[in-house]
């Protein structure tokens, strides 16, 4: 266990030792995650850059294209079923 100080400023100063364990390193981005009793401190986990070439097969569509009134219809039932389940 290591105990630190939040600075006059807010700032937290996370240990060398708890760096070098996690592997975390100056300027890394954290997410902090509010537990109620306290608070957990997890790395941002950087997305792995892509092309969109990389990503790009999962769009493809077979069908007959859509329209845009079928798109906007598609939309109006969408929050039309989301709303009448409420209340």
């Amino acid at each position: 266990m290591e105990i630190t100080r939040l600075s006059s400023e807010g700032k937290l100063i996370i240990p060398q030792a708890m760096l070098d364990a996690h592997r975390w390193e100056r300027g890394q981005e954290l997410i902090v995650i509010d537990m109620g009793d306290g608070i957990l401190i997890k790395p941002k986990k950087p997305f792995v850059e892509t092309t969109l070439a990389d990503v790009a097969g999962c769009l493809k569509y077979l069908g007959k294209p859509k329209s845009i009134q079928d798109l906007e219809e598609a939309i109006r039932l969408g929050v039309q079923e989301q709303w009448h389940d409420i209340g």
